[in-house]
Formats: C-alpha cells, structure tokens, sequence
C-alpha cells in the first residue's frame, strides 16, 4: 500500500508539474496533513511523556544497553546471531553505523521533540512555566550527554534544526561544558518554579507527576554524574560532586525510574528484548566478583533460567555463543514490571562514595547505602527473590574499611540490574586515568596484540551516509578511537 501511494503521488506530482511547474510550494502542500494542528500550537505537556518513555526505552534501555553490557561483561551475550558477534567482538558488530542506527536516530528524535517543550515554555504556548522547562532541559542534558559519552564528538549546537542538513560535530568537551551549564539552568527554573508555587504538568509526568522538588533533586543528581565524568579532565571537581550529589539526596532523591509497566507483558525494555530473543545471560565476570564476596545476589542473577543446569558463561565462549535458551539470567529479565532507571539511588550513592575517597573522607556511609539500595533494587525488581533486601547488613560486614577499589566493585554489580552504559562510561573513564578495578576478561577483547574492546559506539548509519561532516570523522569505523575527553 505504501508504494502505490508512493507511485501515486509521483504521479500527480509529474501532472501538477506540467500544469503548474510543481514548485516547492506545492510540493509542500502536497505532503501537508490539514487534519492536524501544527506542532507549535500543541500543549507542550502532551510532549513530555514521549520524551521520558523515549529515554527510558531507546537511550537507557535499547541496543545501545544491550551492547554496552557484553562489553562491560555485565551480560553474556548469546542467541547466534547479534549479540553472538557482540561477544565475540565481531567488528561486524562492534564497529559497523548500522548497529546503533535505531538509537541514534530515535535519540535525536526524541531530543527534537525536547527541544520543542523548550521552545514552547521559553516564547510559546506555554510560555513561563518553568517547571516543565526545566524538566525538558534535564532530559535534554541526559539525552546528549549518553550520545557524547558514547560515541565522541557528536552533532549538537546545529543538531535538530531543520534548516541545516548537515549539521557539523561539536568537540565532546565543548558539548559536555555546554551540558553543565544547561543543567545550571533546569536548577534555576526548578527553584524559581517551586518559589513561584508552579504545578502545570501533574500526570503528564511518569516520573514524579509533577513533584517539582524530585526533578530538581534529579537535576542535582545528574551534575553530580556528569561532573564525575568529567574528572579525566577537571580532577579538581571532586568537591563539586559530593555537594551536587548531598543536595540530591537533601531534596529526597530516590532515584529515577520509569515504572509505569502495571503488569502488562513484555513493557520493560530489557524483559521485552529478553522474552522476544533471550540473547541475555549471565556472564562469568559477575559471578566470580559476586562468590568471592559470598554475595546473595548471585542467586538472583544466575538462575537456571531454561533448565538446562548451564547458570553462567565465561566471556567470548563461542560455543555458547553461538547457542540460544541454554545459559542462565538474571530473573529480573523475566518480570514485565521491571522498572527501568534513568539514574538509580544506588549508582548515586556510588557516586559520591568515589569522590569522597578521592578527597581523603570517610566514605562509608554513602558506600553502605549505597549496598542496601542495590539489594533493595534486585529484590524489588527479582519478586521470587524478595528476602535478599534483607541479607545487605549481613553482607556489608565483611568490609572494615571502604577502598576506592570495592566501591567501583559494587557499583558494578549495582549497574548490572539496567544501567550498563554508566558502567561503560565508569570503566573507559577509569582507564584512562590508569586505575582497573574490574578485571575484563573477555579474550576476544585482544586478537594478536590488536585491541578489539570498543573503545567509542560507531555513529548511526543515517548520518555516516547522508552526512559528510560525520562521514569524515567515522573513517571506517575500525579506528581505535579516543578515549573520554582525550584532546
């Protein structure tokens, strides 16, 4: 149907054009739908909910975790096809513009319609309501701030204008100071719009219907992330970490999470992949870390999942690779309810943990909440495996003393639950300070002296064919790229 449209309207175009010269104009008018109301007089309010599902689905949730975590050992991946080739480091995979197509362009869609809601609360129809401005920026910062993070210098001050084709790439610094500054800006809107006593989204948010005071609690949150992506290059921020990171937790930060699933089969992003392709299991890396510390979470992440006694594999084990419905996985990938995080209490608390040992302070208190907050995370999201929020005070004994080193560990083992590309980010930006706390051991990590762990995403293929200033940078995709903040 939707070629004969195609022809058909070739067609038309083809007669207008010889009655009429078929201008731009018209060709305009022709694919004008008049039954809908142009986007600029549509209630930004309306916008939001795509915006934090997108988010939560296709930048937190999609290819673009499901890769990461073979990378990052969190997840074996397997099923004989791609994810397969993930495991074993395939460049077919790992270095190819068509692997994050989807992400790329769905990310950049979403961050459109963002840059919408702002544009509407800033000179539109919803002119002055700060608190949904400042939610859109918060989405905004999280949206480039993952594409920057993952694959380098990205399109972004002339990204999402429809006037400019191809749009130029920002340096990643440039993006990630620019990004900063805007998260400065939701904080600012957040704390005029709670002083102003604004409420004007209340249900259209599936965060935190409209509680103003956890969005700006968020948006100290996400500065506390950011800047500690940016120690590679700015050490001196550690400070500014724990302040950011404290406030979050002084305005009543729990996390961010999209849990709106109710039940409904296959919603959460991960259990849908699962239960469609089962190419998750778990990975090796996580159970040695995990039965070194008698840690109960193991029963939680390596279950017998298809009967076949098979609980864990070792990374790069092609022969289960190569398999489907034979490795063991986490039980949450079977719960439809999971919720997916954008930013979870644990990885905050892990956060600030770091930057307090890197300051010469006393960690402990974030370093144990943060534990609890990863058990309370895996039994709340695992319902079979309910009673492991209860055995953190027994597990937290072994530590005397919090090392810099175990509160990466955990960290790690926290992030495995949904939140693999920080952890991503977490070990990229670790090496390239000359510090390894988790151990890849993945041997199709190295191929005859030849570095195979990716070290950046490729760029989706839309842009690397269509666009000549991403073109250029991409090569062909086999570079070894950079690493975070590398001039």
């Amino acid at each position: 149907m939707r070629y004969s449209m195609r022809y058909f309207m070739a067609a038309l175009c083809m007669v207008v054009f010889m009655a009429t010269g078929c201008s731009e104009d018209e060709l305009d008018r022709l694919n004008r739908v008049d039954n809908q109301p142009p986007v600029d007089v549509v209630d930004a309010r309306l916008q939001l909910p795509d915006a934090v599902v997108s988010m939560a689905f296709t930048t937190f949730g999609g290819g673009y975790a499901w890769h990461v975590a073979s990378y990052t050992e969190q997840i074996f991946g397997d099923g004989g096809t791609q994810m397969m080739y993930a495991e074993l480091r395939d460049p077919v995979i790992t270095a190819a513009p068509t692997t994050f197509n989807n992400e790329w362009n769905n990310t950049y869609h979403n961050l459109l319609n963002i840059d919408l809601i702002i544009s509407k609360c800033t000179d539109g129809v919803n002119a002055g309501q700060l608190d949904l401005k400042g939610m859109a920026e918060v989405l905004k910062v999280m949206g480039y701030s993952t594409l920057t993070l993952l694959h380098g210098d990205i399109p972004y001050t002339e990204a999402c204008n429809p006037k400019i084709r191809n749009p130029r790439l920002d340096a990643q610094k440039d993006v990630y100071d620019s990004l900063l500054a805007l998260t400065d800006t939701a904080i600012s809107d957040f704390q005029e719009a709670i002083d102003g006593g604004m409420s004007n989204v209340g249900e259209h948010d599936l965060l935190y219907k409209g509680d103003v005071t956890q969005w700006l609690a968020l948006a100290y949150a996400v500065k506390a992330r950011l800047l500690l992506d940016g120690l590679v290059r700015n050490p001196e921020a550690a400070a500014a970490v724990v302040t950011a990171g404290e406030r979050a937790f002084e305005l009543g930060f729990r996390g961010a999470e999209l849990a709106v699933f109710n039940g409904v089969e296959a919603m959460n992003p991960w259990a849908a992949y699962f239960k469609s392709r089962h190419y998750s299991g778990a990975s090796a890396t996580v159970v040695r870390l995990m039965e070194e510390r008698e840690d109960p979470r193991l029963g939680v992440y390596a279950c017998d999942t298809f009967g076949t006694g098979v609980l864990w594999a070792n990374p790069g084990d092609a022969a289960l690779a190569s398999t489907i419905d034979n490795v063991g996985a986490p039980a949450w990938l079977g719960n439809a309810s999971a919720g997916q995080h954008l930013l979870s209490e644990a990885s905050l608390r892990f956060v600030i943990a770091e930057a307090k040992l890197r300051l010469g302070k006393d960690a402990t208190a974030d370093f144990q909440a943060g534990v609890r907050a990863s058990f309370a995370d895996y039994a709340e999201n695992a319902p079979e495996s309910a009673g492991v929020k209860d055995l953190a005070s027994e597990y937290l004994m072994q530590f005397d003393t919090v090392t810099l080193g175990e509160v990466m560990v955990q960290k790690y083992l926290s992030q495995v639950r949904d939140e693999q590309i920080e952890t991503y980010n977490d070990l990229r930006r670790l090496r390239k300070m000359g510090e390894e706390y988790v151990k890849m051991r993945n041997p199709c990590n190295d191929d005859d002296g030849m570095n195979r762990w990716p070290w950046l995403l490729p760029y989706g293929n839309s842009d690397v064919v269509s666009n000549p200033n991403v073109a250029a940078i991409f090569g062909t995709g086999n570079e070894a790229g950079y690493y975070i903040f590398e001039e």
